[in-house]
């Protein structure tokens, strides 16, 4: 089937059954929870209409995902909230369940006629579709929307570094970088009143009171999910942001990102989407943003896709697991507790206001990201503790923690992704960093007076 904009090798058959005589064509959305561009949507809509079947769109609410609390499935289903009103526009019924995805998605393909998912590359995501895969009695379509590059397509292999993958991705890109037809644009069968039972996402309160889900860790104001937030904030970006980014990027006393990161994660803004818009601008900045979105981002699918060591110290390439484990037992200049760090309670101002910023606001600025990851393996014990630490911590504030890219974030303070330097103390031949190089670089005390101003106002009820 040729579809405008979907490369056959975005598309991969997960198993041997049939398309069947069901009653409609289902769409199992998880990782890609949007409508726009949306590459699996579109194979979903371009099969309802060749078979003249409606079209439903399944959503699976597991209240178990690991280390995900309640700030993550505010946001999540503030995003479910548009996505719902779209697929009503067209005529199609978003079916919420709240319960293990895949399970969800058996039940479902008992009267479908075929199958479609988009793709996840993390260990859970991978064995609900192989679950559902063996299960169901029809065709079962994966279709890959969340890179620019199918992570097959772009390295067979797990890539060493950035230098590595950057020429196998650009010799593609061309390729990969077309646009994608309006899904209005496809005219189906409704199936507004099939009469499936659905948790009602209108009422995103109602569903989070129903879920026993961690609470230990507030929604934030400052970033809402969905797709709307997500088109503002790149609106936002190409307009006064760009032209700056690839010279203020690193600069936390300034606000030069992009703050996108937490609507990829979800899959509320398209990647292919974000750089056709980039690549028309005529801008300073324009080849260091689609370095970040396509090369560094892509790098990490590319290392959680491979290595099966991902979530843990075990990940890291033989030199840097050797000089780790060589100086471990260094004196540390500092030693916390899990709860001292997650309180923001070190000596160092500049690090505490990273920890503060990522809980209050879900967000932590990148380059202090790396700089706070480097300071938790300095100030643990153990490096393989220090690992956990940091990952908890991601994790758990993290509006795009759970993700690719953060256990990518994490392992490179760790050596990842990176070369061996001047051995020293502690961090042996991995990467140091230190609170000088900020005073160098940037107007760091800046940077606290920013995130201690945000706190103020959050306090006060204004954000």
């Amino acid at each position: 089937m040729n579809i405008p904009g979907i490369q056959p090798e975005r598309i991969k058959l997960l198993n041997e059954e049939k398309i069947v005589s069901g009653d409609y064509i289902l769409y199992w959305m998880q990782a890609s929870q949007r409508t726009h561009y949306n590459h699996s949507l579109n194979y979903s809509l371009n099969l309802a209409d060749e078979l003249k079947k409606p079209l439903i769109v399944y959503f699976g609410l597991t209240s178990e995902y690991p280390e995900a609390n309640l700030r993550h499935y505010n946001f999540m289903l503030e995003g479910l909230q548009e996505v719902k009103k779209t697929l009503e526009e067209m005529n199609i019924e978003l079916v919420v369940l709240d319960q293990s995805p895949d399970m969800g998605a058996v039940q479902l393909a008992e009267n479908a006629s075929v199958m479609v998912t988009d793709r996840g590359y993390l260990d859970i995501q991978r064995r609900w579709r192989e679950i559902t895969a063996e299960k169901i009695k029809c065709r079962m379509i994966q279709v890959e929307s969340d890179v620019i590059v199918p992570v097959e397509t772009a390295s067979p292999k797990e890539e060493y570094a950035a230098a590595t993958i950057r020429r196998k991705i650009n010799q593609q890109l061309e390729k990969y970088l077309i646009p994608l037809k309006n899904p209005a644009s496809y005219i189906i069968k409704s199936s507004l009143d099939m009469g499936f039972e659905s948790l009602p996402v209108k009422d995103v309160n109602k569903i989070l009171q129903k879920l026993k889900i961690d609470r230990t860790v507030d929604e934030v104001e400052m970033f809402k999910g969905g797709k709307s937030p997500a088109y503002n904030h790149l609106k936002e970006f190409l307009e006064y942001k760009l032209d700056r980014f690839a010279d203020l990027r690193n600069d936390p006393s300034q606000e030069y990102l992009s703050n996108l990161s937490p609507y990829l994660h979800f899959g509320q803004i398209s990647p292919l989407y974000i750089a056709l818009k980039v690549s028309k601008k005529d801008s300073l900045g324009r080849d260091a943003y689609l370095e970040e979105l396509i090369i560094r981002r892509e790098l990490s699918m590319n290392f959680v896709y491979y290595n099966p060591h991902y979530h843990n110290i075990n990940c890291l390439p033989n030199w840097a697991k050797k000089t780790l484990n060589d100086h471990e037992n260094d004196p540390r200049p500092y030693i916390y507790t899990l709860e001292e760090l997650e309180n923001g309670e070190t000596h160092d101002p500049y690090w505490n206001a990273a920890q503060k910023e990522m809980i209050y606001t879900g967000k932590m600025h990148g380059y202090m990201r790396m700089y706070w990851g480097k300071k938790i393996l300095e100030w643990v014990e153990k490096p393989d503790k220090a690992y956990q630490i940091a990952l908890y911590l991601n994790n758990k504030y993290e509006l795009d923690g759970r993700d690719a890219n953060g256990y990518t974030g994490v392992a490179w303070c760790f050596g990842k992704h990176d070369r061996a330097w001047k051995e020293r103390e502690v961090f042996g031949k991995v990467r140091y960093m230190n609170d000088k190089g900020l005073k160098r670089k940037f107007k760091i005390d800046n940077y606290v007076d920013r995130v201690d101003g945000i706190i103020e106002l959050i306090h006060e009820g204004l954000i």
